[in-house]
């Protein structure tokens, strides 16, 4: 079951992730950049919910002339495209430094950020974990006190999460009989048995 309150917050390098994984760039390479972003974006959504994580994908913007911007898919996550001029990697650093503070528990009472683009949730948070197997980012969110899962975690996290949940919408039907004696009413199961003894002629 997923948690009741946000015990992290789950910062993803979206074109890091893409690229590594291989259904990822499959689709990437068939389909486009957009369909690959959006079936990370679906991958990660039931993870985060079951996790309860609070996910934002970020994804570079840096090679067009365009403003930053920021969509919420879901209560647990959302989407942040960088603004011309700004990688996802800056983006995620200045993040993971402005959360320093807080997760050592040195500033009590936190408000959102204008600059963060994170839900109100800073109290309630005591790990950051940055998604990405750029191995110079991770040394260096490592340095803020976030902590790091490569690509290939986070994938083997993705897919162990799903399977859980869809044994546990298994357990939580009725399993059918594989009897067909087990599925007629009572009083017609106690008719055969009384055939079946010879106690009763048809």
């Amino acid at each position: 079951m997923p948690r009741s309150l946000p015990q992290a917050v789950l910062l993803v390098d979206g074109y890091n992730i893409i690229g590594a994984w291989p259904c990822l760039k499959k689709i990437r390479d068939t389909d486009g950049l957009e369909a690959s972003r959006w079936q990370l974006i679906e991958d990660l959504t039931n993870y985060s919910a079951y996790q309860g994580y609070i996910t934002q994908v970020v994804f570079d913007a840096h090679y067009q002339d365009t403003c930053s911007n920021y969509e919420a898919v879901t209560e647990n996550l959302s989407v942040y495209y960088t603004s011309f001029g700004e990688t996802a990697d800056t983006y995620i650093e200045k993040v993971c430094a402005g959360f320093r503070p807080y997760l050592r528990g040195v500033v009590p009472n936190v408000t959102t950020s204008k600059n963060s683009k994170l839900p109100p949730i800073y109290s309630r948070i005591s790990r950051i974990i940055v998604a990405t197997s750029d191995r110079a980012q991770q040394l260096t969110v490592v340095g803020y006190g976030a902590e790091c899962l490569s690509a290939a975690q986070l994938k083997f996290e993705v897919q162990t999460t799903a399977c859980r949940v869809r044994r546990g919408k298994t357990s939580a039907r009725k399993p059918a009989s594989r009897f067909l004696a087990n599925s007629i009413d009572t009083k017609a199961r106690q008719r055969l048995a009384e055939m079946r003894m010879g106690l009763k002629k048809t």
